[in-house]
């Protein structure tokens, strides 16, 4: 029988320890004969990647020894950091970003120099015995690094070879499958790949290098996403040319789409290596696609020809995909995905019979049903008569039921990009809210990817007014049906979402307290000092710099602390240079100084996103810590309390 308790104080088995011991991360895939490897992000082992294989008997073993770190700095967010070819393996290194071969059964060893290189999306080029990859050139101080796309040779350990250059950035090389020919995306200031990329063809000389490079599609207003050579060698790559990211053949100088859908076949390339589709044999396509936000799983058949794809749905219960992507040959689809009742997974799954095998799982604590909130998809008006979109999970715990007439508070998250997407995939971050009697809305605010570009584009030149405007109707809504207390309403976001965190509480009087991770206070610092790929990401999100130097500074929070009047909350790394500490320090000297009760909780060895386990738990029972005593609620666990100046307690 359940006991009457305030929201808020409910006891829950989903403990800070519980996530964090039982946690793991889960990134690139790739598939090698029959062997399947993942990479692992373990916060037990402060955060190291590391390449992990399962072998056809099932076997799952390690294969990167401590110390080595599988992960690129290329972009500052990484990806592509590894591949795998006959049991071989090729993977950057974190601590000196060099890469790294290691044959089977041996210690790896490093095959670049030492020195200010980054590598990013490997590619082996058997037939060349090459490594084609994405470099990134840190020699010259004080200028912006150089992107180019290269090959080494193996075996010499000789002078890498240019292959393409000249362009801002560069990504997705590819291999044609006799090997003749390389596809391969590029861009150039003040372009993110979401707004406008290239997809290049060339043929490979005698000498390695790439003749003269052949324009494909795409261009400022055409995103393309995965280039990809089909098994009988016709190039397939995701464009949004109509508004939807849908993938496309071009074959024998015609390019078509497999299969014309307002959905989303697509993501924004905000790491290497990601992708949504892959081959099953020379005639069918194995994908996932987002439509409202649900990502489904679906076979194409492409063998009549590519005006007559047809897409059949794969009975899968997955509605999200992480950003390990998807892999799939003759006989297996291998995708990294979740659902509302399962976490992030390693799933493989038999395209013969349909059957579907859990390899790993992002945390394997059994958990009973009664304890978990199941999301629910809601859309709710905004502004200038427009709809946003958002999950929403009710508070959830069978112990515990509310006194009669008691409201729940309601934790709004805003998710980070701020070209991402929340998904609905099960996480046991958001379930220690819910189970603990909070409601929570995970909001898709406009600029969010999943809905189509019409509605990405509407953060352009609106960032701060869009997603604030999102995130505050959000709130309004649930409180307007009486699912959500109005007087104890918390929001709370990282990197971009813990900007639209900090200009909610500073621009808008809806909120009573919040939590930024690693936030943008200041937006014009941030235009001076961030790092390459997104030093011109403000051009489209707020305006040109330093043109347009007005909007920069009225949007900024840190110039804007009078209108903030509630309590804050913020956590930080120390070694984050895409937002660098002062921006969170310069936020909390200005709300002390004004009186209002705020924290700042600051990590050392931690940068932009927190992998370490001790400081996940510190940081996640400091922010409920927080919320309970401005709130003015008892809190079930004993928690380490979180230094809160300005705060008058009661006894």
């Amino acid at each position: 029988m359940s006991q009457t308790a305030p929201y808020g104080s409910w006891k829950s088995p989903i403990t800070s320890d519980m996530i964090v011991s039982g946690s793991i991360g889960l990134g690139q895939l790739v598939l090698d004969g029959d062997d399947i490897y993942w990479v692992e992000s373990r916060p037990n082992e402060g955060g190291r990647n590391v390449l992990v294989r399962r072998t056809a008997d099932g076997e799952i073993l390690d294969v990167t020894p401590p110390p080595f770190n599988v992960r690129t700095r290329v972009h500052e967010y990484g990806g592509g950091a590894v591949t795998v070819v006959d049991g071989v393996v090729y993977f950057c290194n974190f601590t000196d970003q060099r890469v790294y071969r290691q044959m089977p059964g041996q210690e790896p060893q490093p095959i670049t120099p030492e020195g200010e290189l980054r590598y990013a999306d490997l590619l082996v080029d058997r037939q060349r015995k090459r490594l084609i990859c994405v470099l990134e050139d840190h020699t010259n101080p004080g200028r912006e690094p150089v992107n180019s796309l290269i090959s080494l040779d193996i075996e010499s350990k000789g002078e890498p070879l240019t292959l393409f250059g000249g362009t801002d950035f560069c990504a997705s090389p590819c291999l044609n499958p006799d090997g003749s020919a390389l596809a391969w995306l590029s861009w150039d200031h003040p372009n993110m790949p979401w707004d406008g990329t290239h997809l290049w063809t060339a043929r490979f000389n005698a000498d390695s290098s790439l003749g003269p490079p052949t324009l494909v599609a795409g261009g400022n207003g055409e995103s393309i996403f995965q280039p990809q050579w089909s098994p009988g060698g016709v190039l397939h790559f995701v464009s949004d040319r109509t508004g939807w990211w849908n993938i496309y053949a071009r074959d024998a100088g015609r390019i078509e789409p497999v299969a014309a859908m307002h959905a989303e076949f697509g993501k924004p390339l905000w790491v290497f290596g990601d992708s949504t589709y892959g081959f099953q044999g020379a005639n069918r396509i194995i994908c996932s696609y987002s439509q409202g936000g649900v990502w489904h799983q679906a076979r194409i058949d492409i063998e009549t020809g590519i005006e007559s794809g047809k897409l059949e749905s794969l009975a899968t219960p997955y509605t999200e995909m992480n950003r390990g992507g998807l892999a799939a040959d003759s006989g297996t689809m291998l995708m990294v995905a979740g659902s509302p009742t399962e976490p992030y997974s390693v799933v493989r799954v038999d395209l013969e019979t349909d059957q579907i095998q859990v390899l790993r799982k992002a945390n394997s604590a059994a958990i009973d049903p009664a304890y978990l909130s199941v999301p629910e998809a809601i859309e709710f008006p905004t502004e200038n008569g427009t709809t946003a979109h958002a999950f929403y999970y009710p508070p959830r715990n069978g112990d515990f039921q509310a006194p009669a007439g008691e409201l729940p508070p309601l934790l709004v998250k805003s998710h980070g990009g701020p070209t991402g997407a929340a998904g609905a995939s099960l996480d046991l971050l958001i379930q220690y809210w819910t189970s603990r009697g909070f409601g929570l809305v995970d909001v898709n605010y406009g600029g969010s990817a999943g809905y189509g570009r019409e509605y990405r584009q509407r953060l352009n030149g609106q960032w701060g007014i869009v997603d604030v405007d999102d995130c505050v109707n959000a709130a309004r809504y649930l409180v307007a049906q009486g699912r959500a207390d109005g007087q104890r309403l918390a929001i709370d976001g990282g990197s971009a979402g813990g900007f639209t965190t900090l200009a909610a509480l500073t621009f808008r009087d809806v909120f009573r307290a919040g939590a930024s991770y690693y936030g943008v206070s200041d937006l014009e610092s941030l235009a001076k000092d961030t790092h390459k790929f997104e030093s011109r990401y403000l051009d489209s999100l707020i305006g040109p710099y330093p043109q347009r130097r007005d909007l920069y500074q009225q949007r900024s929070p840190i110039n804007n602390v009078d209108g903030l009047s509630c309590p804050l909350i913020l956590f930080q790394g120390l070694e984050d240079q895409i937002v660098p500490p002062d921006q969170a320090e310069l936020m909390y000297q200005a709300v002390r100084s004004k009186g209002i009760p705020t924290a700042y909780l600051a990590f050392e060895g931690e940068q932009h996103g927190f992998r370490q386990a001790a400081n996940i738990k510190r940081a996640l029972d400091a922010e409920f810590n927080f919320y309970s005593r401005v709130f003015g609620f008892s809190a079930a666990d004993t928690l380490e309390p979180v230094p809160i100046d300005n705060l008058q307690e009661s006894a």
